[in-house]
C-alpha cells in the first residue's frame, strides 16, 4: 500500500498578503484618527474652559482649542505612518 502526501494549502499569494496588511494598517490608522477627533468633540461639549487671570483681567479659552491642536498634530503623524505604507510597497 502506498501513501500519498497531501498538498499543503500554502500561504496567501504575496500580492494578497500585502493588500491585507495595507488594509489593516489603514483601518487602524482611520480608527485612531476618528477616536482622536471624537475626544476633541466631547471635550468641546463637556470640557471645562481654561481661565487665565493676570493683572489686566481674565481670559477664557475653551480647552477644545488646545486639545484640537494636539489632535491635529497627532493626526498628521498617524496618517503619515498608517497611510504612507502603500506608497512604500509600490
Amino acid at each position: 500500500m502506498t501513501t500519498g502526501s497531501h498538498e499543503t494549502s500554502g500561504a496567501l499569494p504575496e500580492r494578497r498578503r500585502l493588500l491585507s496588511q495595507v488594509l489593516v494598517h489603514e483601518m487602524w490608522a482611520s480608527l485612531a484618527i476618528a477616536v482622536m477627533w471624537l475626544a476633541v468633540l466631547f471635550d468641546a461639549l463637556f470640557g471645562p474652559d481654561l481661565v487665565v487671570s493676570n493683572a489686566s483681567g481674565t481670559t477664557t479659552v475653551p480647552s477644545a482649542i488646545i486639545v484640537g491642536f494636539f489632535a491635529y498634530l497627532a493626526t498628521r503623524v498617524v496618517a503619515r505612518y498608517g497611510f504612507g505604507r502603500a506608497a512604500d510597497a509600490d
